[in-house]
């Protein structure tokens, strides 16, 4: 798909990879973006407006359904069309490690990871239908194909992103939409940072982290970009590993 005048829907856009692939899509001649977050998205339209397209920032909680019919609805409303989504929003168990998180961050990482994905994902298929098919990325993880034990939630909802995907495979032939997923390593973002307390990764993580050159945001977003352009993608799961840190 050409993204020249296309539309997209980029959820947990604030900041990181979100942010990167708005941009992004932004730069390739999308005519306008949707910008999904609960956090404050200014910057990214910002960067978004002045990459060319139009941004349009819409306060979603990919977990609950009412908000994310809103958001479709608002695309509707502003573009009349949709041609590309990126499920990108995720939580992870933050500074604290299973089984000691607390239930409602785990309904909530739930809620965000997995849940936001099927339903975002169903709730584009009409509008990108109707728009004459479209493209669905969703972010999994590394974490998604080996066992997390200090993160099991968060692992367990990445698995089911890509289990999801797969399963996904026959909507390329009745929708006209392709869906893969992008699996990352450990990228430059704030939820790495988030599993110390906000300013150093967590201890469990401490030594991944330092024997490893961190990815940065922009590499996922042209993983993303290149799920866009290639058409006979489809149901295809591309993981974006790190390379040992140098010295």
């Amino acid at each position: 798909m050409e993204l020249r005048d296309r539309i997209a829907i980029v959820t947990g856009a604030a900041s990181g990879i979100g942010r990167a692939t708005a941009i992004a899509l932004a730069s390739e001649g999308a005519r306008g973006v949707v910008l999904a977050d609960l956090a404050d998205m200014d910057e990214t339209a910002a960067a978004v407006s002045k990459a060319g397209a139009e941004p349009l920032p819409v306060s979603t909680d990919v977990s609950d359904l009412a908000s994310l019919q809103s958001l479709f609805a608002r695309t509707d409303e502003v573009f009349g069309r949709l041609d590309v989504l990126h499920n990108n929003a995720g939580l992870g168990e933050g500074a604290d490690v299973w089984p000691d998180v607390p239930p409602a961050r785990c309904a909530a990482i739930v809620g965000v990871n997995l849940t936001g994905v099927v339903l975002g994902t169903q709730l584009a298929l009409e509008p990108m239908k109707r728009s004459g098919g479209g493209v669905v990325v969703n972010t999994s993880s590394g974490a998604a194909h080996v066992p997390l034990p200090p993160q099991a939630v968060y692992a367990a909802t990445k698995a089911g992103v890509v289990h999801f995907t797969k399963s996904c495979a026959p909507l390329a032939e009745s929708h006209a939409v392709r869906v893969n997923c992008v699996c990352p390593g450990l990228v430059d973002t704030p939820m790495v940072y988030g599993t110390g307390g906000g300013d150093r990764p967590g201890d469990w993580l401490r030594p991944t982290f330092e024997a490893v050159t961190l990815l940065r945001p922009e590499d996922i977003a042209n993983a993303v970009l290149d799920f866009v352009r290639d058409d006979s993608q489809i149901a295809e799961i591309v993981t974006v590993g790190n390379e040992p840190a140098k010295g």
